[in-house]
């Protein structure tokens, strides 16, 4: 039986919003400014920092190639897992006949209720469905629960940011959990969390001491894979193959000029000798 309080999780969704404020992410602005109120959120594109933009080009690309991998499908029931403040769910609701169920921790999603409000209030509104639910995502229960929310039909699994927070064991049941629920409905699971090990390292990254705190205290480093083929074993082992790989080019982002503006010699040719890093998988359960 797996039992763990994930509440220390959730400072990383503000961090990472934060950072994200500064991208083209839809509601990303938005809602770093909602987040940062009554102060001033204000982004510094003159900011030089080769650490901070390399880290928001890497999540500037999770979130685009999920989008990939998404929009290629004509599923409509999604469920969104550890979303974070991200509103993915107000981008794909605005699509007929779209069911989003967006769900995390619940003070993560009673923040999130209290930003739609606001939204609203701008004259913002859905168009199709869309649920804001607490969901921690190794309680099978509440998971078949959650889903059994949509209609009939398949559905589409999405998460970036969860992996990296969870030991093999806790991979092994999302895995379960997930793979059940695909064999009986049909669907995919896209995932952005296929990281390697020793990003810092091979990228020539610095980060602050909070960050190395909060990475350490949640075993980031060792949560994640040492090979892409690992990554493939284990999910083979766990009932799925690999339906097809995001490719996104880093140059169509737009934090990609300011990491070029901000980038050493030598710290070019450590990030184009690293090569890939990560990877987003759309699986299949067989």
């Amino acid at each position: 039986m797996i039992n763990r309080d994930f509440s220390s999780i959730s400072p990383s969704a503000k961090w990472l919003l934060l950072m994200k404020g500064y991208t083209n992410i839809p509601y990303a602005r938005e809602t770093a400014e909602l987040l940062e109120y009554p102060n001033k959120y204000i982004p510094d594109f003159k900011k030089r920092d080769y650490t901070f933009w390399a880290s928001t080009i890497g999540l500037e690309n999770r979130y685009w190639s999920i989008d990939q991998l998404l929009n290629d499908l004509t599923i409509k029931n999604i469920l969104e897992l550890s979303s974070g403040y991200s509103f993915r769910s107000l981008e794909y609701t605005q699509q007929k006949g779209v069911h989003y169920i967006d769900t995390d921790l619940p003070d993560v999603i009673a923040t999130k209720k209290e930003f739609i409000n606001r939204f609203k209030k701008d004259g913002f509104n859905t168009h199709e469905k869309l649920e804001l639910l607490p969901l921690n995502a190794l309680d099978a229960n509440n998971f078949h629960e959650i889903i059994g929310h949509f209609p009939q039909g398949e559905v589409a699994i999405v998460n970036e940011g969860l992996l990296t927070y969870l030991v093999k064991q806790e991979k092994g049941k999302l895995c379960s959990i997930i793979h059940d629920i695909l064999m009986e409905r049909g669907g995919y699971w896209i995932t952005a969390d296929i990281h390697l090990k020793n990003k810092e390292a091979k990228l020539g990254l610095k980060f602050n001491d909070e960050i190395k705190e909060f990475n350490e205290q949640q075993n980031t480093e060792d949560n994640s894979f040492e090979s892409f083929q690992e990554a493939e074993i284990f999910f083979k082992d766990m009932g799925f193959v690999i339906d097809k790989e995001a490719n996104i080019k880093y140059s169509a982002m737009s934090s990609f000029k300011y990491l070029i503006k901000s980038v050493t010699l030598r710290q070019l040719f450590k990030l184009k000798s690293a090569g890939k890093i990560q990877a987003t998988w759309r699986l299949k359960a067989v």
